[in-house]
């Protein structure tokens, strides 16, 4: 009888941070690090159990909060030295001779840590793979960057044994620092609404029904309206992310007020609301919103709509709610309630937006910018597809939405393509084929 010869077990020094602060690299870091079983000195009930990797984890994090992300303080200097200490350590106590990391995205403060990162660490392990969680390194290099930074650059990151890049399109930092080997394998979650056919699908069927009736002038009756979960003619969109304007905020309240203007103009009998959720980075632009949205083009009572309508007289409320970082019961909450999800980036680090995986699970139609790997994400030839920096553009896409939303099978393209189950395994497999090949 021939006894299975036991596999031995692949050790990564596993450089990168989970949350807090909580963003889309911080999650799936902390998702990778779980399902590949979490780390080796520290076991959690969380992690999958398995005993083909071990990971020995340096959570190098660098900042708390999302506000203090990308800000240089003399402490992230010392954190880098002692985090490479940790890392070196694990190195010779626990053999772990595999460096995965997560590179930066194109500043240069990250940039100039990731440097002295790889020019301290990089001697001491066999092999190196990078996870991309953040895209437009290649686009700094060849124009933003100084000859010398590029130089530097590709000495210190280049030639990496495996890339793991999360698009087709973002095949081109990768290769811009030659990697032996790319790999593309997307961002994952698990399920979010495992119910969806049963307690989403039915309420986002009555709001359509009952708002093209509306929209047509007939009379939507008691019944249809419990269905519809009270007020269907208004239309709810979602933005969730980092609230700055490179993440298209501004954009999408600047087409609330377009849309509201025009269907005042045209005496509709449809309302829209947008609601925000998430975190500010810069005061001065969470001051620039809380100033915006209480603007009379932004109230839903608003005197310039002229009397020529009906309307229902309230107190005047803005258009836009804030709801600040949202997670677990409330952002499912908004994501089951909205009726549009909205995400018009132009985020130079854009590189797989989580929010719209999200979306997708929750069949939300996603109104979003042809912008870097977005459209790879999506399926093809989506309809709410922008222009980045087109108000009008949202707009247009919005007042479509509302009486004719996209049937472009969102939520089961999530579940051919985005789920944890699915993505795991292949995340595994291109470790492992890598890891072996270069002898663990």
């Amino acid at each position: 009888m021939l006894l299975a010869t036991p596999r031995r077990v692949k050790k990564l020094l596993f450089f990168a941070h989970t949350p807090p602060p909580y963003h889309g690299q911080s999650l799936m870091v902390e998702q990778l690090l779980n399902a590949l079983g979490g780390d080796a000195r520290r076991p959690s009930r969380s992690a999958s159990p398995q005993t083909e990797f071990a990971c020995y984890h340096v959570n190098c994090r660098f900042s708390e909060t999302v506000e203090a992300i990308g800000r240089v303080r003399p402490k992230k200097i010392l954190l880098v030295l002692n985090y490479c200490v940790q890392a070196i350590w694990c190195r010779f106590r626990y053999g772990a001779k595999n460096f995965l990391y997560v590179p930066a995205p194109p500043l240069r403060s990250a940039i100039y840590r990731d440097w002295v990162i790889m020019a301290i660490c990089r001697p001491f392990f066999r092999t190196r793979v990078f996870y991309w969680q953040g895209a437009g390194l290649s686009d700094w290099l060849s124009s933003g960057a100084k000859a010398w930074e590029r130089r530097i650059t590709r000495i210190l990151l280049g030639r990496p044994a495996l890339s793991i890049v999360l698009a087709e399109s973002n095949r081109r930092d990768a290769h811009e620092l030659e990697s032996e080997k790319v790999e593309v394998v997307p961002n994952f979650i698990p399920d979010p609404c495992p119910e969806f056919e049963r307690a989403v699908r039915p309420l986002r069927l009555a709001r359509q029904a009952a708002r093209q009736k509306i929209a047509c002038g007939e009379t939507v009756t008691r019944a249809e309206m419990l269905a519809a979960d009270g007020a269907p003619h208004v239309f709810r969109i979602l933005f969730i992310g980092l609230c700055t304007r490179s993440k298209g905020l501004f954009d999408a309240i600047e087409a609330v007020a377009i849309v509201h203007r025009t269907l005042t103009q045209r005496c509709s009998a449809l309302r829209l609301r947008l609601e925000v959720a998430g975190a500010f980075w810069r005061p001065q632009e969470r001051q620039e919103f809380e100033q915006r949205i209480c603007q009379p083009d932004l109230l839903a009572a608003d005197a310039s709509a002229g009397d020529a309508c009906i309307f229902e007289r309230s107190e005047p409320e803005s258009l836009v709610g804030y709801h600040g970082f949202v997670s677990g019961e409330q952002k499912r909450k908004l994501m089951t309630e909205s009726d549009c999800f909205c995400f018009p980036t132009f985020y130079r680090a854009e590189s797989f937006g989580l929010v719209l995986i999200e979306a997708m699970a929750f069949d939300l139609p996603i109104i979003a910018t042809n912008w870097r790997m977005i459209p790879e994400i999506l399926p093809q030839a989506y309809p709410g597809i922008v222009e980045p920096q087109s108000p009008a553009q949202i707009a247009s896409a919005i007042l479509s939405f509302m009486t004719s939303p996209p049937g472009c099978g969102l939520r089961a393209h999530f579940l051919s393509r985005y789920t944890d189950i699915r993505c795991i395994e292949r995340l595994k497999a291109t470790l492992s084929d890598t890891l072996t090949k270069r002898g663990r």
